[in-house]
């Protein structure tokens, strides 16, 4: 079953149940989905342009959580931290740290990097191998470990 055809599912499934908090993140994923579509000038988006919409999505939710609660705005924080949830739910598994520190050794040793003067290209390796299944503050983070 495609993203879309998942989505609208659950969206049917959000209105008979009256969940509006689940419905309106569907909408706005079904509207960045087909934003993304009309951009590239295609209707059946790749899996990878799909997983790049969701993590778009899920960035800015987790930047505005960070932004409200910094401003101490706890009803907009409970809202956003439902939104990411919701969101969580379509993309793929979440690789653990341990899974995630096995494919920075294995990318730095494929790209033979040896100092953090080497992070860029270590990055450029590392990024389409994990991508939609770790946050790439993390990535970095652990990449950063390794190097030093």
């Amino acid at each position: 079953m495609s993203l879309l055809e998942r989505l609208n599912n659950d969206m049917k499934t959000a209105m008979k149940n009256k969940e509006k908090d689940r419905l309106s993140v569907i909408r706005m994923v079904k509207a960045a989905l087909q934003n993304e579509g009309i951009k590239l000038g295609t209707s059946d988006l790749s899996e990878e342009a799909e997983l790049t919409v969701l993590t778009r999505e899920l960035k800015q939710r987790k930047d505005s959580l960070r932004e409200f609660s910094n401003a101490g705005r706890e009803d907009l924080v409970n809202k956003i931290q439902t939104e990411i949830e919701i969101l969580e739910v379509y993309l793929p598994q979440q690789l653990s740290e341990e899974e995630l520190t096995e494919i920075v050794k294995e990318t730095i040793t494929e790209v033979n990097a040896s100092s953090k003067a080497d992070m860029g290209k270590v990055m450029a390796a590392i990024m389409p191998k994990v991508k939609g299944k770790a946050d790439g503050a993390l990535v970095n983070k652990v990449v950063q470990q390794q190097l030093s």
